[in-house]
């Protein structure tokens, strides 16, 4: 389906665009007949997801394909636990598509609103010092090439390009479908409860080797960190889930609608945002439960935000993280989101935030009506000095020289780039920056 474009913005309305034309393909074959439309006009084109990333990576200001209409499974290899989905699928989607062959995806980060495409593409990650990003769960895709042409890239086909590709940044070519490297079906045990901020910076790297996954968020103002510590068991193993009415209102009534009117109101008064902090704190973050691993992993946000997140080396995690205590304080800010500390394994995938290296993430956010740029790229000092990679997609201020420094096969991808779409048909002016013109 083709139709004149509207105003697209992405979900956090950090990035707007109004396209030529939107497409709305079907199938691959839809996609192939879109880029051959927009060689054949000389018009950009990129494809979008749910447009939940916070920078301009999905803006399109050519030919926008939404790829809403190319969601399911196209093919199971159940002894080999692979499963090949349309790219357009959508996180929240996936659990249900793999539970009748008894499957899971090894991990999932903590919102599942994503397209799979968009999710690998940009570097989604999760939290587990033994686990990668989504990208490394990625054993073989299918694009269509700046030609218009289908490209195969699995372990007998091109695989040398599968790094390269898997976290490609929309810069390669459009996704058509992903096979990802599935695992059996396993519930988690989690333990969300608080601990004293400097307690748990004290004792990060055992708690970190001691669960499966771990994570802690950290409430500016407060002197209390709000701990998840998770492990993995089999499927048999017996479920305790929440409480439906308690998970109501943890997780709908005060994360995010109450959550929401505070929010509101400290972006006018911001005064009140400290002492709700602090109640925040004692009301939140203490559960025992265990159920199906997507249920434990993901979680609802729908209070808008602005993020920013960068991936440290595990070890300057801490010190990062208090460099950032102290300059809250400094500055007198009052912040109404908390900050998040999570880790991944390292990888070999060539743009991906941990390649080569254990990574510890820390992430900030502001309401999305609160200007963030003053906080921001103060917060962002910091981690550079600390070996920082940004996450690609959300905000950050670098462009291609300062990334260049950062991530050691960032040539290489840009030799590949330069390989593949020599005529930038699937080019913005956020890949411009990051990548080069």
């Amino acid at each position: 389906m083709t139709r004149p474009g509207g105003t697209w913005q992405n979900w956090a309305r950090s990035a707007r665009v109004r396209p030529a034309r939107i497409e709305r393909p079907r199938s691959p074959e839809g996609v192939q007949r879109a880029v051959h439309a927009a060689i054949a006009h000389k018009l950009p084109i990129k494809a979008v997801g749910a447009g939940h990333s916070f920078t301009g990576i999905a803006v399109a200001p050519g030919v926008l394909l939404e790829l809403d209409d190319m969601q399911g499974l196209v093919s199971v290899d159940s002894p080999r636990a692979r499963v090949k989905m349309l790219a357009g699928t959508r996180l929240h989607r996936i659990p249900g598509l793999l539970a009748p062959h008894g499957l899971a995806m090894q991990n999932l980060g903590d919102i599942d609103r994503q397209s799979i495409s968009g999710a690998i593409s940009t570097g989604t990650h999760g939290t587990g010092a033994r686990f990668g990003g989504l990208a490394t769960q990625v054993v073989a895709v299918t694009l269509i090439t700046a030609d218009g042409e289908f490209l195969e890239i699995n372990e007998e086909e091109n695989a040398e390009l599968l790094p390269a590709v898997a976290l490609g940044l929309g810069a390669l070519g459009i996704l058509v479908d992903v096979t990802l490297q599935c695992v059996p079906a396993f519930v988690m045990h989690s333990i969300d409860e608080p601990a004293p901020i400097e307690d748990v910076l004290a004792t990060l790297d055992e708690r970190v080797a001691a669960s499966d996954h771990f994570e802690f968020y950290w409430f500016p103002h407060t002197d209390v960190a709000l701990t998840k510590r998770q492990t993995r068991l089999p499927e048999s193993a017996p479920r305790h889930p929440l409480p439906r009415v308690g998970r109501w209102i943890d997780e709908t009534l005060l994360s995010n609608g109450v959550y929401r009117v505070v929010c509101a109101a400290g972006h006018v008064v911001p005064a009140i945002t400290p002492p709700f902090s602090r109640l925040a704190v004692t009301l939140t973050g203490d559960r025992d439960y265990t159920d199906r691993s997507h249920t434990v992993l993901t979680q609802s946000r729908t209070v808008r935000f602005r993020e920013m997140e960068y991936a440290l080396p595990a070890e300057n995690v801490v010190p990062a993280f208090r460099a950032v205590q102290k300059l809250i304080a400094q500055r007198g800010w009052k912040i109404e989101f908390p900050i998040e500390v999570r880790f991944a394994a390292a990888d070999d995938r060539w743009l991906s935030t941990a390649y080569g290296r254990a990574s510890g993430y820390l992430a900030v956010h502001r309401y999305w009506r609160a200007d963030p740029t003053e906080y921001f790229e103060a917060v962002e000092q910091i981690c550079l000095e600390h070996g920082g990679r940004p996450h690609w997609g959300k905000l950050h201020t670098l462009n291609a020289e300062q990334l260049r420094e950062r991530y050691p096969r960032f040539d290489d991808f840009v030799t590949l780039r330069d390989r593949m779409d020599p005529e930038r048909r699937f080019a913005n002016r956020y890949l411009d920056r990051i990548l080069g013109a």
